[in-house]
């Protein structure tokens, strides 16, 4: 087996089927080199409760690092629902109520990726004779054989079966089948908060697009405050943030944070991101298998992305495990991801294209539905089930 790609899903991939698949022989391919320092990438990830139970199994999480999430709120800017007999349109999901610890957590890019390169080297250097690591080598081309697969790595191998673990982000990807420019623009960075609770994540949905507050753990700068993730989604056609400075910034988002969130007290400087949808419609084509951001890469409005990728490495692996015949088992990862995955990419790419549509009352209809949801206790609990663990 190939697997192209060592960030968190590859890796998490190729850990998992060296446990699971103890006559597989495995080599990790990744363009970057072994001793680059990945454990310094500031990038912020947020992970289901499930994706967090995965890592425990492959005992790579980070708890030390991590940031639970015990709590997820989600509301609506005005124009609000005064008078409306349901109540705020907001959405609260606590995990008291779920009885869980938590509902997932949050933490560096690098502080995860970091431990999982760690435990593929340790097992690579135990196994040498099955697992190989690959980096420094770019795969350049793929190419189907009768039973297999090509790869051309400065030199063609043949692999039973390649899985592509290697997306990056919707700006530098190839279309794909299903691709669409949602004309939106993310910012991302660090703020600080006074007040608001140390486990607590909000998605605000404004008339530019969801605007969130990620908990992170860390040490800020004055007692009392807490760090959080910022992500910040706006129309790329009349961006309000590109033109501001920082002091700026903070004044607007003061304005459009709910008191539940705390006020922010200062902001890191922030980096911009285009937002797209951009998706295979199989995930399987003959010996070649692709997951994570190689398969879909989704609008953050949900968080989901990366959770989708490791339930797709995950399903993968339990089901070779199991096999007695390769191409059989390809076809039925590809079925019993398809509710998951497609329900997860529908969810999202609605969500974001109605921050686009221009339409008399929608984010009044937006608010009734947030108000309707906190209203009804079991759908909202089986709302966080889903963000949780996926479909089952």
């Amino acid at each position: 087996m190939a697997v192209i790609g060592a960030g968190p899903v590859g890796l998490a991939l190729a850990l998992h089927a060296a446990r699971l698949l103890p006559h597989a022989r495995i080599s990790l391919f990744d363009r970057r080199e072994a001793s680059q320092d990945v454990g310094a990438d500031p990038r912020t990830l947020a992970l289901s409760l499930g994706s967090v139970q995965l890592l425990q199994r492959l005992q790579v999480w980070p708890e030390e690092l991590a940031q639970p999430i015990r709590e997820v709120h989600v509301s609506q800017l005005q124009p609000g629902l005064p008078g409306v007999a349901l109540g705020a349109a907001e959405v609260s999901i606590r995990a008291e109520d779920e009885g869980v610890a938590m509902l997932g957590a949050v933490l560096r890019y690098g502080e995860l990726l970091a431990p999982l390169q760690q435990a593929w080297t340790q097992a690579a250097q135990l196994a040498p004779q099955r697992l190989a690591s690959r980096f420094g080598t770019a795969v350049v081309g793929l190419k189907p054989l009768p039973v297999g697969v090509e790869i051309d790595a400065g030199i063609a191998e043949r692999f039973d079966l390649a899985v592509v673990a290697e997306g990056g982000v919707f700006a530098q990807q190839a279309r794909k089948a299903l691709a669409r420019d949602y004309g939106q623009t993310a910012w991302v960075g660090t703020a600080t908060l006074d007040g608001g609770a140390s486990g607590l994540a909000m998605e605000r949905f404004t008339a530019h697009g969801p605007l969130a507050l990620l908990p992170l753990r860390g040490t800020p700068t004055a007692p009392g405050t807490r760090l959080a993730a910022l992500v910040w989604c706006v129309r790329a056609s009349d961006d309000p943030v590109r033109g501001l400075d920082a002091t700026q910034r903070l004044a607007v988002l003061n304005t459009m944070l709910p008191e539940t969130a705390g006020r922010l007290t200062a902001l890191s400087p922030l980096k911009d991101f285009a937002l797209g949808l951009n998706a295979e419609r199989t995930l399987v084509d003959g010996r070649s298998v692709r997951i994570g951001n190689a398969a879909q890469t989704l609008h953050p409005v949900a968080g989901q992305g990366l959770n989708l990728g490791l339930r797709d490495a995950f399903e993968l692996v339990q089901v070779l495990r199991h096999a007695q015949d390769v191409d059989a088992a390809l076809r039925r990862v590809e079925w019993t991801r398809a509710a998951d995955r497609w329900g997860m990419i529908a969810a999202t790419d609605f969500l974001a294209r109605s921050f686009t549509w221009q339409w008399p009352g929608l984010a009044t209809a937006r608010g009734l539905g947030l108000a309707a949801l906190q209203a009804a206790g079991p759908l909202k609990s089986l709302l966080a089930r889903q963000m949780m663990f996926g479909s089952r």
